[in-house]
């Protein structure tokens, strides 16, 4: 596969490295930042064109993907779906509902295939328990949690974008914690209603949410609660805790770091403790997964079926996401795809 890239900052290095490692080709990128894209150009070996159009157009690029702030999908996919170019685009899909329906709906009247990046789908554990859970060897599930308690440093929010509602449509849920959100949804099913609380800048000067917890209840009955935040130093290794009738099973970072279930039979669990995440350094994270995620984004581009975190499934997180923040602003219980 070749691929173009919007964006060259920071998490676009570990997509450059995942790129590298499983043979597909950075043909070309910008950055608003021209420096920094040509110096990103040239230690990828990649062209370096001023303009996001120009990727979206060149001849020799089959995907495109978008790493930039959450407010910029729309303009580079409506380009993609003229030139029939597919497209990835960072987490979140988008800040608000409409868009990101736009986008799914102009993807595939377009015919072109549009995925988002939540690559802790493809972790060994998530692999692992996704299985598990389908062949009900936790039994009934009861309860599923998430924990991201993280800490980003006042550096990491110097800039007036960082935080904002319009750039980045959130804090610490929509930034950080909406890959465990995913995770959720895909492990145990769709939330039916949620209540949350949060505090706007508890610790950082920012517009939005550095501290939030909610509390849902799943479609299937289930419960769940969800505390994420970038304000507790040092920032601990994110957690998601499932419990069922017949036992209990913990994530912790990209490991599953309990299996605790009785009689149990099937596949060894593959515990492990030592852990990576990105709990005070968002670069502290493996790059497998995402290597795992790009292979099956080419591959549904190859075999015209749906990646699996599609639009779709960016589009259920989001109004997850979106489902919370309206319950802190209004103090009341918001129900989800009523």
């Amino acid at each position: 596969m070749r691929v173009g890239l919007i964006g060259t900052g920071a998490i676009s290095n570990m997509h450059a490295r995942a790129y590298k490692n499983i043979g597909y080709e950075i043909v070309c990128c910008t950055d608003i930042n021209e420096e920094a894209g040509r110096a990103f150009a040239e230690r990828n070996g990649a062209e370096f064109v001023k303009t996001y159009e120009e990727v979206c157009r060149h001849p020799q690029v089959d995907y495109v993907d978008v790493c930039t702030f959450p407010d910029f999908r729309l303009q580079p996919l409506e380009i993609c779906a003229e030139t029939k170019k597919h497209i990835l685009v960072q987490k979140p899909i988008s800040t608000n509902l409409e868009t990101a329906r736009k986008m799914i709906d102009t993807a595939k009247q377009a015919g072109i295939t549009l995925g988002v990046v939540s690559q802790h789908r493809f972790d060994d554990s998530s692999v692992f328990l996704i299985k598990a859970l389908r062949d009900g060897r936790l039994g009934k599930i009861l309860q599923a949690d998430a924990y991201v308690k993280w800490h980003r440093s006042a550096q990491y929010y110097s800039r007036p974008i960082k935080g904002s509602w319009d750039v980045e449509g959130g804090g610490a849920l929509i930034n950080q914690a909406v890959h465990q959100v995913d995770v959720l949804l895909w492990l145990i099913g769709p939330v039916k209603e949620v209540f949350g609380y949060w505090q706007l800048g508890a610790l950082h000067k920012i517009q939005s949410e550095d501290v939030v917890t909610a509390l849902f209840r799943y479609a299937n009955g289930a419960q769940g609660v969800i505390q994420a935040s970038t304000a507790f130093w040092p920032g601990y290794s994110e957690r998601i805790e499932i419990h069922g009738t017949k036992g209990t099973a913990v994530l912790t970072g990209d490991k599953l770091t309990t299996w605790d279930v009785e009689n149990d039979s099937g596949e060894p669990a593959p515990v492990e403790q030592i852990v990576k995440s990105g709990a005070s350094d968002p670069m502290a994270i493996p790059v497998t997964p995402l290597e795992r995620q790009f292979l099956n984004f080419g591959n549904a581009i190859a075999s015209g079926s749906e990646p699996l975190v599609s639009g779709e499934e960016g589009y259920r997180a989001l109004e997850f996401v979106q489902a919370v923040y309206r319950s802190c602003r209004e103090g009341q219980k918001v129900a989800i795809g009523a």
